[in-house]
């Protein structure tokens, strides 16, 4: 039997991509100290590593497929093709930056105030590069963890990935300037790539993943409505393509059924009902496929 060898992240991404293999239909399950997670597709083989080792892993031939971080990507170097981006995160659906953080009421100022600096980081080389282009020469320092607490005393800034920024503020630091964007990528190696199967399984896999993520961000919208108000519906009512008008058993009334932005429905439902719409109903999607 084929077998896709797939690498799933560990560490922070690990419970976010879980719950969207979830919502695609993967039921993955981790046991307390095992590094191989069961997956309910008998045609895939899971492995759950960190995603700072993934790129290498998938260069290598180790792992046919794998998800992680762009930054990982660009740290690494690893000669891999980003089949797509995935754009979740540990808390929700924003990506991560990379940014260069000094502490509250420091004399560096500016970027071009680093020359000659000590800058802490896990991620050396994509700190270095991005210094580089810029002209600066700074020390660039490998840290261990616990980055944020390193200044001043231990450096004089750092170079941390952040979601949110809570955790610079909590340590009094502020962001001078973001080296880099990061979302999830599904990654795979050119000669897993060029195998048929593989390539047919992954690309697959993928549009039930990108289904699951598209439907965190919608829900669907049921309601009925008197057909003599059906064109003034027909003016607000958003939908992926048209919305679905079927008839009721009692004549002269519809039901209108779309997809819409979660975000839009606290705005849309009273305008809804300000043109006759009855009886709405609003429901969350496990998969949306375009």
């Amino acid at each position: 039997m084929n077998k896709l060898k797939l690498g799933l992240p560990a560490g922070s991404l690990k419970d976010s991509t879980l719950e969207i293999f979830k919502k695609a239909g993967y039921n993955v399950s981790v046991g307390e100290r095992s590094y191989f997670p069961y997956i309910d597709d008998e045609e895939i083989e899971c492995i759950l590593i960190r995603a700072q080792e993934i790129p290498e892993y998938v260069q290598g031939q180790v792992l046919d497929v794998g998800l992680t971080g762009k930054d990982w990507i660009t740290e690494s170097g690893a000669d891999v093709i980003e089949v797509a981006e995935l754009t979740y995160s540990k808390t929700g659906l924003r990506p991560v930056r990379l940014v260069l953080a000094v502490p509250k009421g420091s004399d560096i100022k500016s970027i071009k105030d680093l020359e000659g600096k000590k800058i802490a980081t896990e991620l050396v080389e994509s700190t270095r590069k991005y210094l580089l282009e810029k002209g600066i020469s700074a020390s660039i320092i490998f840290s261990w963890g616990a980055t944020e607490v390193k200044p001043p005393v231990l450096a004089d800034a750092i170079s941390e990935l952040t979601e949110t920024g809570n955790s610079l503020k909590a340590n009094n630091l502020e962001i001078l300037e973001t080296i880099l964007v990061s979302t999830p990528r599904l990654i795979v190696n050119r000669e897993s790539w060029a195998d048929t199967w593989k390539k047919e399984k992954i690309e697959h896999m993928l549009t039930l993943l990108q289904g699951a993520l598209l439907a965190e961000q919608k829900v669907a919208l049921k309601m009925n409505i008197n057909e003599a108000n059906l064109p003034q519906l027909m003016k607000i009512l958003p939908a992926l393509r048209k919305p679905t008008v079927s008839n009721l058993f009692e004549e002269g009334w519809v039901a209108v059924e779309t997809i819409v932005d979660e975000k839009e429905v606290k705005n849309l439902v009273g305008r809804l009902k300000e043109v006759g719409a009855e009886g709405i109903i609003e429901y969350p999607l496990n998969k949306l496929i375009p």
